[in-house]
């Protein structure tokens, strides 16, 4: 399984949310690297969506603590368990992980890649992605030149371990 996010240099990912920022570029590799494929993400991401619809052209899976949550076009699960059981339905390569910060830290130990557009920039943030940097077993396998949108510097990066 793979997660996959925009950062700031704080590791945060949004802010009563919303992302931090809208990079065209990071987007499109977003909608690249995803569609296709297993998305899965918290009650709160999915509804941060244009009209809180599913993303198009993916299997959608929610994982919510709300029992009687409900969403056309989506699976919704309520577990950790439930979750791998409903993904035996996939290969484990094609499923990414999507946020929000608390499904990021419940799944982070299932994941052994990571593709992070780190933004060099500090943001007001209330939701953060686990900082690969200082867990144990994370590395960095690649990195891009930077990467500039009017005055931020980013690279996309994959985190493997």
């Amino acid at each position: 399984m793979k997660m996959i996010a925009a950062v700031d240099a704080n590791w945060g990912i949004g802010n009563e949310n919303k992302l931090l920022v809208s990079i065209p570029s990071d987007m499109k590799f977003f909608r690249e690297t995803t569609t296709g494929h297993v998305v899965v993400m918290g009650r709160k991401t999915l509804e941060s969506f244009p009209n809180a619809k599913p993303l198009p052209k993916r299997v959608n899976i929610v994982l919510t603590k709300d029992k009687n949550y409900e969403k056309d076009g989506a699976v919704v699960v309520h577990s950790v368990d439930a979750l791998k059981e409903e993904l035996k339905k996939y290969d484990t390569d094609e499923v990414f992980v999507i946020g929000g910060e608390s499904i990021y830290r419940q799944l982070e130990p299932l994941c052994d890649t990571a593709y992070i557009t780190k933004i060099d920039y500090e943001y007001t943030a209330d939701a953060h992605f686990p900082n690969l940097d200082e867990l144990e077993g994370w590395k960095v396998k690649e990195c891009s030149e930077e990467q500039t949108y009017f005055d931020l510097e980013y690279y996309f990066m994959t985190y493997t371990r």
